[in-house]
């Protein structure tokens, strides 16, 4: 059966989370220290803080600015805690519908719902395809809006050549066994101002600036040394780890590039896509069945696919209790529509090869029906 992710430590990194489980010395230390610093270098960010989960990430970004009944700006097509973390934090999340392509937010609807309460935007690199960060940096400054950007899935993209995490005001990943980079559970967050890396920093350790000395409320949000350590040797190999998934997406693009009713998301010609997932729609009408039944088939062909995500955030229930029923007509109809294939690191060019001649076979068999 083909998985849809490849979770599997190289003997490097268990070497290195050995280590340190040998040394005694498992909290925050200096492996978080070494593993801030060079992530810092490697994508071009002037801070970095190491943290417990790509949720803390999020939320250490915005307990530097956020106050109570702000609003932020964020794509309901996206994981619960895109929105989750700005509620928790004291804000409120503003959900905007997304392209119907890039399957990325759209700046035009976002525009729509700016009101004088509107403090920041949350766009996501969604499944590792980088936003257009000019036009999200325009829109901010027009409207004097911090910037948040969720790269839970975006390791090592690329925009016009620079890496999405050299961008401001904050830059949030996450390192859960699923994702491009894994340590087990772990997070970073990256910034460009000392003020901002200092507030996170005492935040993620209840609020502590000296040995039980405490000048301000904060929470545990410590990432361990042995998952530093882990995280150290991953990104060593990141960029090989990409250049397979790049290569698996240009295979399948190249073979679906006309299979009537099935689109990949796209990118512009000036991104890297990291593909952390690699998501098409599925048109019914076109393609000869719906995504449940094509998901369905692929399973018995021995491949595993994913749905992400089957609803819009605004779609979720605690949230439709907060704010009633509303409609992002494009978020729903690609949520009842998108299926993930497998693209990971250690997926082969036999496989890739299967997993097409399989969406293919099924293709003709269900046209064949009609």
């Amino acid at each position: 059966m083909i998985q849809m992710a490849e979770i599997k430590l190289s003997d490097k990194e268990i070497a290195a989370a050995t280590e340190v489980l040998r040394s005694g010395g498992l909290r925050q230390g200096k492996e978080c220290e070494a593993f801030e610093h060079e992530f810092s270098q490697k994508v071009g960010s002037k801070f970095a803080l190491t943290n417990s989960s790509g949720t803390a990430a999020l939320q250490l970004a915005y307990s530097t600015f956020l106050e109570k009944g702000d609003e932020v700006l964020i794509p309901s097509f996206s994981f619960i805690a895109t929105a989750s973390m700005v509620s928790l934090s004291g804000g409120t999340p503003i959900f905007c519908d997304i392209n119907p392509q890039s399957f990325l937010m759209c700046l035009k609807d976002a525009e729509k719902k700016i009101t004088a309460k509107t403090k920041a935007i949350g766009p996501v690199h969604l499944f590792g395809n980088a936003c257009d960060v000019d036009e999200v940096i325009a829109f901010a400054k027009l409207h004097k809006l911090k910037i948040v950007w969720d790269a839970a899935q975006a390791h090592g993209a690329r925009y016009k050549g620079k890496d999405i995490g050299s961008f401001g005001d904050f830059v949030c990943y996450s390192f859960y066994p699923s994702k491009n980079m894994f340590v087990g559970e772990g997070g970073m967050t990256c910034c460009g101002l000392e003020h901002d890396f200092e507030k996170m920093r005492d935040f993620r350790s209840h609020g502590q600036t000296g040995k039980y000395y405490h000048t301000s409320i904060g929470l545990n949000a410590r990432m361990t040394d042995v998952e530093a350590a882990i995280g150290r040797e991953q990104l060593k190999r990141l960029d090989c780890m990409l250049e397979v998934r790049r290569r698996n997406a240009e295979i399948y693009n190249q073979a679906f590039e006309k299979l009537e009713g099935l689109t990949p998301q796209k990118k512009s010609s000036n991104v890297e896509h990291a593909y952390h997932l690699y998501c098409v729609a599925i048109d019914e009408n076109l393609f000869g069945c719906d995504r449940d039944t094509l998901a369905s088939m692929l399973h018995e062909s021995g491949v595993l696919t994913g749905i992400h995500y089957p609803r819009g955030l605004h779609q979720q229930p605690v949230y439709q209790e907060k704010y009633g029923i509303t409609s992002l007509p494009i978020t729903e109809w690609i949520s009842q529509n998108i299926l993930a294939l497998p693209i990971h690191h250690g997926i082969s060019q036999k496989d890739a090869s299967h997993i097409i001649d399989s969406v293919f076979r099924i293709h003709e068999r269900v046209k064949r029906k009609q």
